[in-house]
C-alpha cells in the first residue's frame, strides 16, 4: 500500500515521504496512530498545504528568535557566587543559575537551552550560548562576582 508519512517514523522514512509497506501494516498500525494517510491527490493536496503552513510558521518563529538573539547578546548579566582563596567558587554556575538571573532581566528561557561550554568555577567573565531556535544561538556574557562585592 502507498502511504504519505505524516510523521517521522524511525526505519521508516522521515515527514512527507511517499513509502510503500504491507497493508496490513498500513491499515492496523500506522494509519491509526496517526504517522500515514494513503496516498492520493486529495491527501497529497492537503499535506502540502500544511508542509507550506509550517514553513511559515517556522520562518515566523526563526525571524522572532533572531531578534531576541540581538538583544540578549546586548545584554550582560551578573551572577553573584560564594567565593574563597584564588578566586575559586564553592561550587559552580550552573545554567539553572544562569536562566533566574535572565528571568530578574525579563527573559524567560529555559535552563535547558543554556549550553555552558566548560564548568565555570572561578570568577570571572564568561560567554554562554542559549539556544533559541534549532537554527539560532545566541552569545551571552556572564559576570561571575563574588557575594561579597555586592
Amino acid at each position: 500500500m502507498k502511504l504519505i508519512l505524516t510523521k517521522d517514523v524511525q526505519e521508516l522514512g522521515k515527514e512527507g515521504e511517499t513509502i510503500e509497506v504491507k497493508d496490513g501494516y498500513a491499515r492496523n498500525w500506522l494509519i491509526p496512530q496517526g504517522f500515514a494517510c494513503i496516498y492520493n491527490k486529495t491527501n497529497l493536496k492537503i499535506y502540502e498545504e500544511r508542509k507550506k503552513v509550517a514553513e511559515r510558521k517556522l520562518t515566523k518563529e526563526k525571524s522572532k528568535a533572531e531578534a531576541v538573539k540581538s538583544r540578549i547578546e546586548s545584554l550582560s548579566i551578573t551572577v553573584p557566587m560564594e567565593a574563597g582563596e584564588n578566586n575559586r567558587l564553592f561550587g559552580s554556575v550552573s545554567p539553572g543559575l544562569i536562566s533566574e538571573a535572565l528571568k530578574r532581566e525579563g527573559y524567560k528561557i529555559d535552563h535547558k537551552f543554556i549550553i555552558i561550554d566548560e564548568p565555570v568555577k572561578e570568577l570571572g567573565v564568561y560567554t554562554v550560548k542559549i539556544c533559541l531556535h534549532p537554527d539560532v544561538y545566541a552569545n551571552l556574557k556572564v559576570w561571575v562576582v563574588s557575594k561579597e562585592e555586592i
